[in-house]
């Protein structure tokens, strides 16, 4: 990414495109939304365009709200065309454009910039067309998660990418963060459920990645764009591949009495050869939690609960239950229950997509970590961050997806306190570096953003990071899109390099720095 943006605007005005967490550049901001505005009148009606500071205020930030920044302007278009126009004159202009969808994500991936556009694409919300027999739909990036299966469900089909935020969370954000969800251990993330996506470059052109077809010529610019934060191209079309619905679907609850033996056990699921539909744990924090705020039915006493979903043809089913009882009682579960019916299978799953907002209920803030580990690792890590937690005097409330590693730590914090928030950074910063040392990531689903663009420091070498570098500038020569997210500069891991020496951050046992 080039970090300069000239901008000919206006004679001898220039903008900067500093990282989104800094100070912003030195530039005639009234002058150059009053550029932009005429230039945007020209193709899009007046309730397109958003420029007043209260009403930017809606977009001032996504779901990581510990950053927030005003856009210089918001653009609403309704067409793929007024996408186009807006990418031609700001790519133009040398303006810098941040593409958001509903604003749901936990990485900081859609904060504006203030020398910048955010082209917010909620109006683009149809699905364009269904096709039964080949079991895929056409779909517009502002259609939620949700609306997806809740639309194709009369015809036994649904869209298995299932995030917790799924009932407001959009399927072109889900696109740029490569989301995965519940199911995601069996059915895949979001890379492995769309076939084909239109794409407007920076320059304002259309191109068409992957194809109708399961495979497709070419190098797979379909995974490359899965995934890349919105610094590649903008999506105005996802083509979703559509699955029936199981016959039957079952919900083994299993409670433990400590954390690491319900860590053990999912590895021994998955090394019997059991693929569950969905295999998510909770601690004790989170169990309350969740079960005050939406009445679950969880076992509030069990220090971890493991909820399996088993899903396929009934006889196959019954036989995986009868054998991941078994695994759980060897490693020491101390309540096993079957949801009895829909509802009460419903109700387990609603507990922990309610994680989140109950973790509101009993904090004034939170951080949302999305490291992965392997699973051998899992009770390691736990332990780890259960010795992070005492360090550092936070509370820290474990909610993932334990089948494919996908831990989601949440870092409860209070804002109104003094250093607080530096705090839980530095906790959730530890927490990424212990998965890589673990030998796993710093994102599974939520991407990188500005919130773990130090940790990407940690994760890769300077010859990969270089590599990511050429290839963002092979689409956006310019680095005008979404410019200071998801790749650090190697100028700033070299800084974030000589910090993390100096801070001494040290493998698991060594936290006494908090």
């Amino acid at each position: 990414m080039n970090p300069s943006h000239s901008t000919t605007l206006s004679p001898g005005k220039s903008a900067s495109g500093a990282s989104p967490l800094g100070t912003p550049p030195d530039f005639d901001r009234k002058e150059r939304r009053l550029a932009l505005l005429h230039a945007f009148r020209r193709f899009l009606p007046e309730s397109c365009l958003i420029h007043e500071p209260e009403a930017l205020k809606v977009y001032e930030c996504d779901g990581l709200t510990a950053y927030r920044r005003l856009p210089l302007m918001a653009v609403l278009p309704d067409t793929v065309e007024q996408v186009k126009e807006v990418m031609r004159i700001c790519s133009k202009a040398s303006v810098p454009v941040v593409a958001r969808g509903a604003g749901t994500g936990l990485s900081g991936g859609a904060l504006p910039l203030e020398d910048g556009v955010l082209l917010v694409l909620a109006r683009f919300n149809r699905i364009l067309e269904v096709d039964r027999i080949n079991r895929t739909a056409l779909v517009q990036p502002g259609v939620r998660n949700l609306a997806i299966s809740e639309h194709v469900a009369p015809l036994g089909l649904y869209y298995a990418p299932d995030p917790s935020s799924q009932i407001a969370c959009s399927i072109g954000g889900n696109v740029a963060e490569n989301a995965g969800g519940l199911h995601c251990l069996k059915y895949g993330l979001t890379v492995h459920n769309i076939l084909e996506l239109k794409v407007i470059t920076i320059a304002g052109d259309e191109i068409t990645v992957g194809g109708e077809a399961l495979d497709s010529p070419g190098y797979d610019l379909l995974a490359l764009m899965t995934g890349s934060e919105g610094l590649l191209g903008v999506v105005v079309e996802v083509r979703v591949r559509l699955l029936p619905k199981p016959a039957c679907a079952k919900v083994l609850l299993a409670a433990f009495d400590d954390i690491q033996s319900a860590g053990q056990a999912v590895g021994e699921i998955i090394a019997a050869g059991i693929i569950p539909g969905g295999l998510e744990m909770m601690d004790n924090l989170a169990i309350r939690a969740t079960d005050d705020f939406c009445k679950a039915g969880y076992p509030t006493e069990a220090a971890a609960v493991l909820l399996c979903e088993l899903d396929g043809i009934e006889e196959e089913v019954m036989d995986q239950i009868v054998d991941a009882k078994g695994i759980f009682e060897a490693c020491g579960a101390s309540e096993l229950r079957i949801a009895e019916d829909d509802a009460e299978r419903a109700r387990f799953w609603a507990g922990r997509k309610a994680a989140f907002p109950a973790a509101g209920r009993i904090s004034p803030d939170y951080l949302c970590m999305d490291g992965t580990i392997p699973k051998r690792e899992l009770p390691k890590v736990l332990n780890a961050m259960q010795a992070l937690s005492q360090a550092s005097g936070l509370r820290i409330m474990n909610v993932f997806h334990a089948g494919d590693g996908n831990l989601h730590p949440l870092i409860l914090y209070d804002a109104n306190k003094e250093g607080e928030l530096e705090k839980a950074e530095a906790v959730g910063a530890r927490i990424l570096e212990i998965c890589v040392e673990a030998g796993g990531t710093i994102t599974g689903e939520h991407g990188v953003g500005v919130e773990k663009i130090n940790q990407m420091c940690v994760q890769f070498e300077t010859l990969e990071l270089a590599q990511f570098h050429a290839l963002k500038a092979a689409f956006d020569p310019e680095g005008l899109l979404n410019p200071g997210k998801a790749i650090p500069t190697l100028q700033r891991c070299a800084e974030y390099g000589a910090m993390h020496v100096k801070g001494g951050v040290l493998p698991f046992a060594d936290i006494e720095r908090f």
